[in-house]
């Protein structure tokens, strides 16, 4: 019962995924749960600290503290892990009126493969369509990738772009989760790649999946997943006609 009340408080699991996914500072930890207010936050935070779970501790370089988990809590990883996986399993992955292009950009900007990055800055910037009107949040965002690290902007970052990524919010969901491959989403148009070829072709590489994507799902849901992205599509016209467009061969 004492864990249970420690563990099932609204929004704990929430923190501990993003504790676990890598994210140790209190705007990181926000940033994985959006609709969290600062001091709900701050106070799930205490809660933790007092109960063992997490330890606060002074950045090693710069200002402000980071949050860790103790030995304590990171004997919760399988309870995250049976959470997700029962999740990628029986519930509805991608539902219009829940998506997030924060969310699921602050994911994404975790899961790069630094290594297949070319050599320098690659800046890649995403614009979102697909978004109901009544949505808040940005629809535009900025990945500034490096072989060392990561950034995510959501301002210009006033550097020259390398690659446009024109995408359908629900299908680059999906494709996240695993439901949907980069390739059949660029043949149907949800995804729209637009810069050197070079690095049009190698881009859907850098991405790496959910690490829920590999879950198995019962066969009548995954004939489901499989259909077709029931995706409104769009008349536009490509405003980076200089570019080069590439779709999947």
């Amino acid at each position: 019962a004492v864990a249970c009340e420690i563990f099932a408080e609204r929004w704990t699991p929430i923190i501990l995924r993003s504790l676990f996914m890598g994210a140790d500072r209190f705007n990181e930890l926000l940033r994985g749960a959006p609709l969290i207010s600062r001091s709900l936050l701050a106070k799930r935070l205490r809660d933790l600290e007092k109960a063992g779970v997490i330890r606060r501790a002074r950045v090693p370089t710069g200002r402000g503290y980071c949050y860790q988990l103790t030995r304590a809590g990171e004997e919760f990883r399988t309870v995250i892990e049976g959470l997700g996986n029962w999740g990628q399993r029986w519930t509805v992955r991608v539902k219009r009126d829940n998506l997030d292009a924060g969310l699921l950009m602050w994911a994404i900007r975790r899961r790069i493969a630094l290594d297949r990055v070319p050599a320098g800055r690659v800046v890649v910037q995403f614009d979102f369509r697909g978004i109901p009107l009544t949505k808040r949040g940005y629809r535009r965002f900025w990945l500034l990738l490096e072989r060392t690290h990561v950034d995510l902007c959501v301002e210009d970052p006033g550097f020259e772009v390398d690659l446009y990524v024109d995408a359908d919010l629900s299908a680059m969901t999906k494709i996240y989760l695993g439901d949907v491959s980069f390739a059949s989403a660029l043949r149907g148009g949800d995804v729209r790649l637009s810069g050197p070829r070079e690095l049009a072709r190698a881009f859907p590489s850098w991405l790496l999946l959910s690490h829920f994507a590999k879950v198995p799902r019962p066969q009548r849901e995954l004939r489901a997943s499989l259909q077709p992205l029931n995706v409104a599509k769009e008349s536009s016209v490509d405003h980076h006609a200089d570019r080069q467009v590439v779709q999947a061969s």
